[in-house]
């Protein structure tokens, strides 16, 4: 007996069509999405205990928002968001986490601060090496307890360097690995207060020529 019409060169029903190719890839990413939440909210129960709030390595492109909410009750002394790869820290961290001592933002992918870090009256250490910024942020030199700033491992090529030398509490600044210009390299190897480590410089070819 011939089979009915409908199964002759059909389509397979589409109960019995192949799955989605990506569907096994979808599931991995939710559930690594989902185990950087879990560490992100036991990191941060943590922080309630010893007040030291260390986001490293969580795979955060931002703060998430309800970090703050997390950490709204908590004085922190410490913030480490290191190794991720944020791109910005809002405005609204100043005002959040206005006591910490410590920030790490190295291996990230900024390129600039908030104005509002520089109110963060008892930051001591600034860690934002391994990054994309261009200029040293102003913040390096108006925090009135910043003492260490390293900003090694960056694309620096501006620096207040007045600025730097008019400093009250900065006492040491890692430059090194950063292209910076040769005035500039001069101005800083020169100052007395605060020490800066810089990389020594090998002359371009250009300098070469006109030399």
């Amino acid at each position: 007996m011939r089979p009915p019409q409908e199964y002759d060169g059909a389509p397979l029903p589409a109960e019995a069509e192949a799955p989605d190719a990506r569907a096994p890839a979808m599931m991995i990413c939710a559930r690594l999405a989902g185990r950087a939440i879990i560490r992100v909210v036991g990191r941060c129960e943590d922080a309630q205990e010893n007040r030291e709030l260390d986001l490293s390595e969580c795979q955060l492109m931002q703060v998430p928002d309800a970090v703050y909410h997390l950490m709204r009750h908590t004085e922190l002394k410490s913030c480490d968001l290191s190794g991720n790869v944020i791109t910005k820290i809002p405005p609204k961290f100043a005002v959040k986490f206005s006591l910490i001592s410590e920030l790490n933002l190295s291996n990230n992918q900024m390129a600039r601060l908030p104005d509002e870090l520089c109110t963060l009256a008892c930051l001591q250490r600034l860690d934002i090496s391994h990054n994309s910024f261009v200029s040293l942020p102003p913040i390096a030199a108006q925090c009135p307890s910043l003492h260490t700033v390293l900003a090694h491992h960056n694309q620096i090529i501006e620096v207040d360097v007045d600025r730097l030398a008019r400093s009250r509490a900065l006492e040491y600044v890692d430059l090194s690995d950063n292209p910076i210009p040769p005035r500039i390299h001069e101005q800083l190897k020169q100052l007395s207060r605060p020490s800066v480590s810089v990389s020594e410089r090998e002359p371009e070819e250009w300098e070469d020529l006109i030399g």
